[in-house]
């Protein structure tokens, strides 16, 4: 850019410094704002559109339309060229407004004269707060270098609106992170709860967007710079030998040391911002490509680009993770994302856990699982809406947080948590008996678990047994691979907790959605069909081996039981079964004592198990539903994926009668079924189950109270019928009829 245009670039945001130094109310701030655009670029109109609630815009402030429509034109987002610049977050700009595909006639605004039109989106961090616009009657495009300057001066505004600069007296619109605001996600940990906001990575704040001498600003640039590199070689340095972390490293010292990263932001200085706000306008853009990137490679590496940008930011500012804020007595989490050994950091004195983005197959919702904390996934704006100490609330049964809720909402949701606790306390006087239902038969409720820490539920929570020990965490956490002798003494400590109550230790379950960070990642185009646990453990039986080895010796004379995860044929589960044999060989020749007996099981995961010969299921000594991957690949249905995941239903037919196959399949060979799944903790779900023939259920420890209680007050002979006699009447789901009789029970 030449000196011509940056001199009038930084006359420009001089001036916009000026009119928001005084003490102007809100609307003439923003008011006196578009005036100066206006004659600074030399155009008629110069309008300010701003997001009303999460999908509307409205214009707050203009110089050249009529004035009538300020706080009166409104628009959905995507509606017209102002939302069409909101939502792709992209320039749009045009000499034929009139005749580009999508405008939106406004005729209270009086702009059908002006033929030419400019906008760009006001964003701050990828978040959208805006759109900036410019007309003319005459009909032209704008050129670059005027697109670059109102790029810039949306920038400004974005962070004067992040600080406040518009609201107060005569406000041009309503103070940010101050109003009531209801945000939905996905559930990865169910519950409900409450508490206070405390944000994992403390939202860094650029109070002097506008700077006044360049050259001071590009020193200060060039010296956290330099500072940064200097960090990223020194972790390099101590990564030396770890071939995965290295990898990653020299992707962050490629873009610490890129030119063209540099260059940029150095423009941006020279239009005038401050150091800060460049590095912010750049972190912003990247922000905005990676909400737009389909390509994963590409996304990982615009993440690499933010995560520099946000350390610069920090060095630039001295705003470190450590702001002297004290966590609340009621934490309730808030991050982008989080990995497993962070979140374990924390420990069980969370109240919950809300992320912007993750997926319930993720490292941090099997920790969160583990530790019975409520988590919502994918919930989009959190970690720019919310603020630390904001008053929240986590429904983690419907995917809703209510930030900063009004006494209405506060109410109905302490109703609904008094309710759940006094649930609770009946849950608690039947802990002790057995979930027997009205027609004698008796289901066994086993708790799934991850953790040392789950044990303690065992007794409080009427588990009669671990019907799932996830042995992946104790990878998971870990940045390197665990030693034998480590795993070991954790699984002879959870053998221990558990007294004489029987423990099903799943083998390593990696793949699809848990990858080892010391494990080089397999590039496939569907991870949840593709190399991922008991097809991983035998290409590479060095793990597997290790783990069986580590687990007998856990057992020490004690009786093991332990079960092959994904096994699709019988063919997966034979060679399995024979790295047993050779492991209790190996540990017999080393003089070793040996299981008191060795119980050898496999997840019925996949469709084609379920077709297996009759000698598979005579030889397997137990089987295990694993109700949440079978259902996702029974209905083609990806169970990340939230348009299709939700359209199918465990209660569905189709689904109730192939698990029916599954139970009399095991019932001619007598071989043992369980059911684990989220599905075996829904009430209504484990009833069917338990109607259709399954007689022991895996759940989470909270979901064992729940569960047993509506065993207990139920005919399962009278709910096979309502199952038997909705299939008959060709109904698709046997839902609607199986609360039809609960309710008639009362």
């Amino acid at each position: 850019m030449v000196d011509s245009t940056e001199s009038e670039s930084r006359k420009l945001l001089g001036r916009l410094r000026d009119a928001m130094a005084g003490d102007d109310p809100g609307q003439a701030r923003l008011d006196k704002i578009t005036n100066l655009i206006a004659g600074s670029i030399g155009v008629e109109v110069c309008s300010v559109y701003l997001f009303r609630d999460e999908d509307t815009l409205e214009l707050c402030a203009t110089q050249g339309l009529n004035p009538d429509a300020v706080h009166k034109t409104r628009m959905r987002l995507g509606e017209g060229l102002v939302g069409k610049v909101a939502r792709r977050r992209q320039v749009v700009n045009t000499a034929d407004a009139p005749g580009s595909k999508g405008f939106r006639f406004m005729p209270e605004t009086g702009e059908e004269v002006f033929s030419s039109f400019l906008g760009v989106p006001i964003q701050r961090l990828g978040e959208t707060l805006g759109v900036l616009v410019v007309q003319s009657k005459e009909a032209r495009e704008y050129s670059a270098d005027e697109v670059y300057a109102l790029e810039v001066v949306a920038m400004v505004l974005a962070e004067m609106t992040e600080l406040g600069a518009f609201v107060g007296d005569g406000a041009a619109l309503t103070a940010r992170h101050s109003q009531p605001v209801l945000m939905r996600g996905v559930v990865g940990q169910e519950g409900v709860t409450e508490g206070h906001i405390w944000l994992h990575e403390p939202r860094v704040v650029v109070s002097n967007p506008i700077a006044d001498d360049p050259e001071k600003e590009l020193e200060r640039l060039k010296g956290a710079v330099e500072e940064l590199r200097v960090g990223v070689d020194k972790m390099l340095a101590m990564a030396a030998g770890d071939a995965e972390q290295s990898e990653v490293l020299e992707a962050y010292r490629m873009f610490a040391n890129s030119r063209g990263w540099m260059r940029r932001m150095e423009e941006d200085i020279g239009s005038g911002l401050s150091a800060e706000a460049a590095v912010e306008k750049e972190q912003s853009l990247a922000r905005a490509r990676m909400g737009q990137a389909t390509d994963n490679y590409l996304r990982e590496r615009l993440s690499d680009l933010d995560d520099l940008s946000n350390r610069l930011l920090r060095i630039l500012t001295g705003q470190g993770k450590d702001t002297g804020a004290e966590m609340p007595p009621d934490p309730i989490l808030v991050a982008r994302n989080i990995g497993p050994a962070e979140l374990l950091d924390y420990g069980r004195g969370l109240r919950g856990i809300v992320l912007e983005e993750g997926s319930v197959g993720s490292h941090a919702t099997i920790v969160a699982r583990a530790l019975a904390i409520p988590l919502l996934v994918n919930v989009g704006r959190i970690t720019t809406e919310a603020l630390n100490g904001d008053h929240v609330m986590v429904d983690g049964e419907q995917g809703i947080v209510h930030l900063r809720p009004d006494d209405t909402v506060v109410t109905a949701f302490r109703d609904k948590m008094a309710m759940e606790a006094e649930a609770l306390k009946r849950y608690a006087s039947i802990r002790d008996k057995p979930a027997q239902a009205k027609c004698g038969s008796v289901v066994s409720l086993q708790m799934n678990a991850g953790l040392l820490a789950d044990l303690p539920s065992l007794p409080t929570s009427g588990a009669e047994g671990v019907g799932l020990f996830r042995t992946e965490l104790q990878f998971l956490i870990r940045n390197q691979m665990p030693r034998r002798s480590e795993l070991s003494a954790i699984y002879a400590r959870v053998l221990d907790a558990a007294g004489t109550k029987r423990v099903v230790f799943r083998t390593l379950d990696i793949g699809s959605d848990k990858v080892l960070p010391y494990m080089k990642p397999t590039d496939e185009p569907n991870p949840a069909l593709g190399w991922r646990a008991i097809r991983v453990g035998l290409d590479k039986p060095g793990v597997l081996r290790m783990q069986l080895q580590a687990l007998m010796r856990a057992a020490n004379g004690r009786a093991l039981t332990l079960m092959f995860p994904f096994v699709a044929q019988y063919e997966e589960y034979t060679r399995a079964r024979a790295e047993v044999d050779k492991a209790l060989e190996r540990e017999r020749r080393l003089g070793h004592i040996l299981p008191e007996s060795i119980e050898v099981g496999a997840m019925l995961e996949t469709p084609s198990l379920a077709f297996a010969p009759t000698k598979f299921f005579e030889e397997v000594g137990f089987l295990s539903i694993g109700g949440n991957d079978l259902k996702q690949f029974f209905f083609a249905a990806d169970r990340e994926n939230e348009r299709v995941r939700r359209r199918y239903d465990t209660l569905n037919v189709s689904f109730l009668s192939f698990i029916e196959r599954i139970v009399e399949r095991c019932a001619l060979t007598r071989t043992p079924l369980s059911f684990c799944g989220e599905d075996a903790g829904r009430p209504i779900e484990a009833l069917c189950l338990a109607a259709i023939g399954l007689r022991t259920l895996s759940m989470r420890p909270a979901s064992i109270g729940p569960v047993k209680s509506l065993l207990m007050r139920s005919n399962l002979d009278e709910v096979r019928k309502v199952i038997s006699d909705a299939r008959h009447r060709g109904e698709m789901c046997v839902r609607p009829a199986i609360m039809e009789y609960l309710r008639a029970q009362g």
